[in-house]
């Protein structure tokens, strides 16, 4: 694990918990993001990760990236920095879960939408405020209209507006939303979640979610059935999944 500056991590039992950790509001500058990019490096190369959840330290999830770094002298380093954060994000062959407990603003609330999970507190807020700044959030304008369409990802860039948590839930960009004295018990019951199966079978479900994607749907399911055949059903821990089920015990996974 390299030398952490501005996080801080723990991992167990197949679990990587990462915490932003730049006070005050954890606004990313390039340090903090080839920090980040590190981490992703080193968490891919672990077979028996099953989840990562990423956390925030303070009164804000993310803020943003430095307003400084956006400077046309640093802001080829800026962008090439943080799209292979995203790179790295959609290449992780496990499940992320952001875990939002408040501000999440222009850069945040772009590294939140890119994980699998977003899990908010009910005091969490949403934004992309980069419009008011002269900006355009990059990687917001490709995912965004995956999640809420396009006419939504407009509105939510060209506007700046701030977004509770509930009606970023009813939009499509946030899972989950939990009171605020609940909101950790629930992060982590869905890692529970997550963490009770095989890390193999969780790598080849978010592979079979990911692979299909922009087919046609004869394409797409002639793929993902051949998966299933050809690759699912020779893994040794489908066949003690079965057993398991049969035996009415708990799975012993084995990761192959």
């Amino acid at each position: 694990m390299p030398e952490l500056k501005h996080h801080r991590v723990e991992s167990t039992d197949g679990v990587a918990r990462i915490t932003l950790n730049r006070p005050k509001h954890n606004v990313f500058n390039i340090e903090m993001l080839q920090e980040f990019n590190a981490l992703m490096d080193t968490l891919a190369e672990d077979t028996e990760l099953k989840c990562v959840a990423v956390f925030g330290e303070g009164p804000s999830w993310c803020a943003g990236v430095e307003v400084g770094d956006h400077k046309p002298e640093l802001a080829p380093d800026m962008i090439a920095t943080f799209a292979g954060m995203f790179e790295r994000i959609h290449a992780l062959e496990v499940p992320l879960i952001a875990a939002v407990h408040g501000n999440c603003l222009g850069g945040g609330m772009e590294l939140a939408i890119a994980c699998d999970i977003v899990i908010a507190s009910g005091k969490a807020k949403f934004g992309q405020p980069e419009i008011k700044l002269g900006f355009f959030p990059p990687y917001a304008a490709v995912r965004l209209p995956e999640l809420v369409g396009p006419a939504k990802a407009v509105e939510i860039c060209t506007t700046g507006r701030i977004y509770s948590a509930e009606l970023g839930r009813s939009l499509g960009f946030v899972s989950q939303v939990a009171e605020p004295e609940a909101f950790e018990a629930e992060v982590e019951k869905t890692i529970g979640e997550i963490a009770a199966c095989s890390p193999l079978i969780v790598r080849m479900n978010k592979r079979a979610v990911n692979r299909c994607r922009g087919l046609a749907f004869p394409a797409a399911m002639k793929e993902i059935n051949s998966a299933f055949l050809d690759e699912l059903m020779k893994t040794e821990d489908t066949l003690e999944g079965i057993a398991s089920f049969e035996e009415k015990r708990r799975p012993v996974w084995k990761n192959r």
